[in-house]
């Protein structure tokens, strides 16, 4: 003002009277302007959001921005793994971008973290707002979805939205998405610039949540194990805890990495890389990344035993740390073939010249094995040709050769298609890609089952799903847990029937993805009736799943469990009769025959108590685990990996599916891997048949699509009898990986084991828990289970897979 009115320092200044007048006129009413503004000036600097601004990246360092369902839970369990002490170089900022202000405590974690997190205010859909939150110079997007939501499609639809925006903004940026729903994925290949070969990638939570049950159906605890690997976490052990909570924690600290083979694996087979990696190294290698000689998509490869390693091979390993693992990339048989600790092995000098030269194929380390390994096989064949039988999870069982000795195949207990079912003879068998088994599609109405029939099948070794629904509940994706219990990678006669105890009202609305899938079974009935449950014969199941499709109340979701709950409870509180015999008869009979056309026939005795029929129970919320197990001391706020029903493989929730998200970020092969463990074979084109709308179409089968059949699947293996009983005396963990890998090609990856060791028998009151990736020096029981990646015979195994000890 006084610049304006000349005054200044008094060298230039008005000298007349009129001019002077003037000046102090045009200074009173300059001030009385200016204060009137004042107010106006004040409450526009107020009312500016400190969230405001634009991103600035002074330090030059990569980030990522994170959308979608933003709150306090969900980015404090995002940023806890994320930021994880184990991720090795983590030199990422995080960009949070959201339409509403934090809250008080979110602004706290925000304070806490300010060095690597910040936080604008601003929509997703506008373009201004993704310009200040500088998206197109980000690495990647992540759409967080809300996983307790009561529409699940409309929470689809947002995210879906958000990412047409960004990729309208932005058509290079990589984004990975969260989804609800399995049937939106489809929605996703319509954005033109969606492309999953550059890193674009989508977490279908409820195909990943029901695919990690239905391998728990087939290896109880295994989704426990699979959880636990792509979390990031730091086990403590303490001599105050019980044994069993120390050997759980440990392995809950393994996680999953990626690293480069040294040229010394360069001409190794796998198994005997896996063997050098294991012995030698103490890592245990899962996986290979396949390059085609076409030049086509490289493909991973899950325990390929006889492929040879090219020069540079990407391998997925399981380990404490990725230091650990970078012993595969520094391994050098000049140089470290003596050395005892593994520890020790850094880089050599001689690292360079192997890079030039080559290096030769290296033996498989076999000089710490004990010598009773080199006998283990003639003593197996010796055991099968003395007329064992094989044995899974401690019952023996009869082979299909055993049973074909009178000329025909004797049936399976309510194998609705095994008699007038010629497989043999059959042109499609499987569909269009030779991953999942087929059948023409059938009516609901040929597939539900009363109490009266149900009883009279004599269910035996099969999957009970109890389901709750209302009519009008959010579809779950059924497809998704009975998928991977048809993958072509198991024989015919190997696949558990399902029966699913619910409303039909509501199946009928998922049936039409259900509809070529074989051996399932509808009962219209409650999961909450014994005498449901009694008809279906729950207590001779290989595993019983309870899932509820209902929507949380907003009035309290906490009780969003209480049927799975109620449901879990009235299962173990049952008791059922043991007098049950075998029965025989004619199969010429015709009142031999149940409802679905197979004799009936028992192939075991069942449980007496419900506490011992294997169950799995999904929860919507973490803290209600608390009520599954009466027995346990577990705290009310103890984080659900940490409790004793999670880490016995009976619950299961989807919120440990939200490490996926940041795991993804950093390894995008480790969320290919993992789909193609659970899902049993899952591919980008079978996506697309499925985006169609019309479910799996029938294929002959070609020898490209026969191929397909050759890949791994989850097994379980009991240690009390049969080939690999040795091990259960004393033995050590390493004799048994090396002994079944050479001997049978399966990869071992860890235990399932009685919480109470000095139990010698199972008992109605025993339980187990997972050891994921026990130390090599780790000591065996007889009453151990071992987890292990089975590749696939074309003949019937020496071992059956098609049975749970309960």
């Amino acid at each position: 003002m006084v610049t304006m009115s000349t005054v200044g320092y008094g060298d230039v200044s008005c000298q007349t009277v009129l001019g002077k007048m003037f000046l102090i006129l045009f200074i009173l009413v300059g001030l009385a302007l200016f204060a009137s503004s004042i107010p106006e000036i004040i409450d526009l600097i107020g009312t500016r959001s400190k969230y405001g601004g634009c991103y600035k990246n002074e330090r030059g360092r990569r980030h990522i921005v994170v959308c979608g369902h933003i709150t306090y839970e969900s980015v404090s369990h995002f940023l806890k793994d994320f930021l994880h002490e184990d991720r090795e170089d983590v030199d990422v900022e995080v960009v949070f971008l959201h339409r509403a202000e934090p809250d008080l405590e979110f602004e706290g974690l925000l304070k806490r973290q300010h060095t690597r997190v910040k936080y604008f205010q601003g929509s997703l859909m506008n373009a201004m707002d993704l310009e200040r939150a500088k998206v197109h110079e980000a690495d990647a997007c992540l759409v967080l979805a809300n996983k307790y939501c009561p529409d699940p499609d409309a929470e689809d639809a947002a995210n879906i939205m958000r990412v047409i925006s960004i990729k309208n903004y932005s058509d290079d940026i990589r984004v990975i998405i969260q989804l609800m729903q399995y049937h939106n994925k489809a929605y996703l290949l319509n954005i033109p610039s969606w492309d999953w070969k550059q890193g674009d990638d989508v977490i279908c939570l409820a195909e990943l949540k029901l695919g990690f049950i239905a391998q728990s159906c087939l290896a109880p605890g295994f989704s426990t194990m699979m959880a636990n690997l792509f979390a990031m976490r730091s086990f403590k052990t303490s001599p105050d805890m019980a044994a069993w909570q120390n050997d759980y924690l440990q392995g809950t600290g393994c996680e999953m990495y990626t690293e480069t083979l040294s040229p010394t694996f360069t001409g190794m087979t796998f198994s005997q890389a896996s063997e050098l990696c294991f012995v030698k190294l103490k890592l245990l290698l899962l996986a290979i990344e396949v390059k085609p000689e076409d030049g086509g998509d490289p493909k991973i490869s899950i325990n390929p035993r006889r492929s040879k390693l090219p020069t540079n091979t990407v391998g997925f390993f399981i380990a404490q740390s990725a230091e650990e693992v970078k012993r595969a990339w520094f391994y050098c048989k000049a140089c470290h073939e003596d050395v005892k600790d593994e520890n020790l092995i850094k880089k050599c000098k001689c690292k360079h010249l192997a890079n030039k030269t080559g290096a030769t194929p290296a033996t498989p380390f076999s000089a710490a094995l004990s010598k009773p390994l080199l006998n283990i096989k003639n003593s197996v064949m010796a055991k099968e040709e003395n007329g064992s039988k094989p044995v899974m999870n401690g019952r023996p069982t009869n082979k299909p050769a055993d049973q074909q000795k009178n000329g025909k195949m004797e049936v399976g207990i309510a194998d609705d298609q095994a008699k007038d079912f010629d497989f043999a003879k059959t042109e499609m068998k499987y569909d269009s890609t030779g991953m999942f088994h087929w059948t023409p599609a059938r009516s609901i109405e040929d597939c539900i089952l009363d109490r009266n029939q149900a009883a009279m099948t004599v269910l035996n070794g099969h999957v009970v799903v109890c389901l709750f629904a209302d009519p009008d509940s959010p579809l779950i994706g059924l497809r998704n847990l009975v998928m991977p219990l048809r993958a072509s990678n198991f024989h015919y006669h190997e696949l558990k029937h399902v029966v699913i105890v619910g409303a039909v009202d509501y199946i009928r609305r998922e049936w039409k993805t259900l509809q070529n899938l074989p051996k399932i079974s509808v009962l219209n009935g409650s999961p909450l009736s014994r005498a449901d449950l009694r008809a279906v014969n729950v207590n001779l199941c290989d595993m019983c799943v309870i899932l509820s499709a209902k929507v949380p109340s907003n009035d309290d979701p906490t009780l969003a469990d209480k049927e799975a709950i109620l449901a879990s409870l009235n299962i173990k509180a049952m008791t059922f009769d043991d007098t049950i015999g075998v029965l025989n008869q004619s199969s010429n009979a015709p009142d031999a025959m149940s409802p679905l056309g197979s004799p009936i026939v028992l192939h075991r005795k069942g449980s007496v108590y419900g506490s011992n029929v294997p169950m799995i129970t999904e929860l919507v919320n973490d803290s209600n685990v608390q009520f599954l197990d009466q027995d346990d001391d577990d705290d009310p706020d103890t984080e659900l990996y940490l409790t004793q029903p999670f880490a016995c493989g009976t619950a299961f929730a989807v919120s440990v599916l939200d490490s996926l998200m940041s795991t993804t970020y950093f390894n995008q092969n480790a969320l290919t891997l993992i789909r193609s463990l659970i899902t049993g074979g899952a591919t980008p084109e079978l996506e697309i048949i499925l985006a169609e709308g019309a479910g799996l179409r029938g294929g002959y089968s070609t020898p490209d699509t026969l191929s397909h059949r050759d890949r791994c699947r989850v097994g379980q293996i009991s240690l009390s009898d049969g080939p690999l009983a040795t091990f259960g005396e004393g033995r050590k963990y390493q004799d048994l990986f090396v002994a079944s890998l050479r001997n049978y090609g399966m990869l071992c990856i860890g235990l399932y084991r009685l919480r109470d060791a000095a139990l010698t028998t199972v008992d109605a009151t025993s339980k187990r828990y997972v050891i994921t990736n026990p130390p090599f020096d780790f000591g065996l029981l007889p009453t151990d289970q071992v987890y292990v990646l089975l590749p696939f015979e074309r003949k019937q195994s020496r071992f059956s897979f098609s049975e749970t000890e309960v």
